[in-house]
């Protein structure tokens, strides 16, 4: 019978994958921990929590308790004039730590699913107050999703290239990295004063996929501030930075100005099933509040507030919410620092960047940094190689572990960054020039 991997070839078609060319992939056949285990034993260490979704572990006992119990209650029903128990207890829940003006919680399945639905929200938020406004703002190298709004409002580039006529146009500005603070306030100002900014979307404090890039929480509040001042919705996309990934519950706590809305996703659920949740303001759901019709938010998904997925919810979220997890926050945080202060400044290595339990290291690339660069892929393969699963953004790699990873896995990861730093120092001196 054929392998695992060669059925899969066979009748499968991967994200991000180029299919012709790309290797068969691992099977995975079983998890537990900070660990992925294949069809022939071989274990691996999950060091990006299979895209930044497991909070506490694979296969976490009491997640799958609580899922097991409610297949057996309630598997599904149609959320559009009914409701359940996981639901309700999910969205009251939510609401006790998202930032404090957020009222209302609107359920639907992944991170960009989060993400239209916000920017739905927004559009139809001015237009039913009869003021129309039409235009978005958005960073210039923020990613949000990879439906159709998400990707209009993402960095465009060569994931977005085919689509770019059907995009609609965005005002984007720069990322306020530190000493480039002014040029990103002074442009959100300058598109604010035209009057037709509907909202202003931004993951706080972390972009993800623009390479792990942080800013500061002073410069977000002045954008925020900005956008209040000329009645623009700020809407903050934790699908990557919620529920503990930035040391904080959500990156939104470390501000002083509230969003009007915040998209989550991902580790919603502690990793284990599909679901997203965009909250907001009182004020944005009371503009939709009429005996008018036509003010109804017309939006919707099948599996909207799935019974199953909001009960990995209330689980994840008990376990989150326990002193032992903080305690875990914070050793993560406190490993990654002195790893931080360790690499920094060595040969290879361009830029560091931390925050909470998200390190990310840059390394120098004598070609052009790319996505896409051979340094990428051999920096994959290399981790593999050491049994470790980290997934290269170009010349960029990260960390963003499980928090159950304990301080044996962690300096794993961080003998994998070390062997790959000693790689990029290798490759430099085989592609440094020859001085005659």
């Amino acid at each position: 019978m054929p392998s695992l991997a060669a059925r899969d070839h066979a009748v499968l078609w991967h994200p991000y994958t180029q299919m012709q060319t790309a290797p068969l992939p691992i099977p995975i056949v079983r998890g537990e921990g900070s660990w992925l285990f294949a069809d022939d034993g071989t274990a691996y260490l999950d060091g990006i929590s299979s895209w930044w979704v497991n909070l506490h572990g694979h296969a976490h006992p009491r997640i799958a308790a609580r899922v097991a119990q409610q297949l057996q209650t309630l598997e599904h029903v149609l959320f559009a004039g009914f409701t359940h128990p996981p639901a309700v207890e999910l969205a009251e829940g939510l609401l006790e730590i998202l930032p404090p003006n957020q009222r209302r919680i609107f359920y639907s399945d992944n991170g960009s699913t989060a993400v239209e639905v916000a920017l739905k929200m927004a559009l139809q938020y001015h237009h039913n107050r009869a003021r129309p406004r039409r235009t978005i703002v958005a960073f210039r190298d923020s990613y949000h999703g990879d439906t159709f709004g998400a990707m209009a409002v993402s960095s465009r580039g060569a994931f977005t290239a085919p689509f770019a006529p059907l995009l609609f146009d965005v005002a984007f500005i720069d990322v306020p990295v530190p000493g480039r603070e002014a040029e990103a306030l002074t442009q959100l100002e300058a598109v604010a004063a035209q009057g037709d900014v509907a909202a202003f979307i931004f993951e706080p404090l972390l972009l993800g996929t623009a390479g792990m890039i942080t800013y500061l929480a002073e410069v977000l509040d002045q954008l925020i501030a900005c956008c209040h001042r000329h009645g623009i919705l700020a809407i903050a996309d934790e699908v990557m930075t919620g529920f503990g990934r930035t040391g904080r519950l959500f990156a939104c706590d470390y501000l002083t100005e509230q969003p009007d809305m915040v998209c989550l996703s991902k580790g919603l659920t502690g990793g284990t099933m599909a679901l997203g949740v965009t909250s907001c303001a009182g004020a944005v759901y009371e503009a939709f509040l009429s005996d008018d019709k036509l003010k109804t938010f017309f939006h919707g998904h099948s599996y909207t507030a799935n019974p199953v997925a909001c009960a990995a919810g209330l689980a994840s979220l008990e376990l989150l919410r326990e002193l032992a997890c903080a305690a875990h926050l914070a050793r993560i945080g406190a490993a990654h620092q002195a790893f931080e202060q360790e690499i920094t400044g060595q040969p290879g290595v361009r830029a560091v960047r931390r925050l909470g339990t998200v390190l990310a290291v840059e390394f120098e690339e004598p070609a052009t940094t790319s996505y896409f660069s051979s340094l990428r892929d051999e920096l994959y393969q290399l981790a593999l190689q050491r049994r470790v699963i980290l997934r290269p953004l170009g010349n960029i790699i990260y960390l963003m572990p499980p928090y159950c990873t304990t301080d044996a896995e962690l300096t794993l990861l961080y003998d994998t960054v070390r062997a790959m730093r000693e790689l990029v120092c290798r490759r430099g001196a085989l592609q440094a020039p020859v001085v005659v």
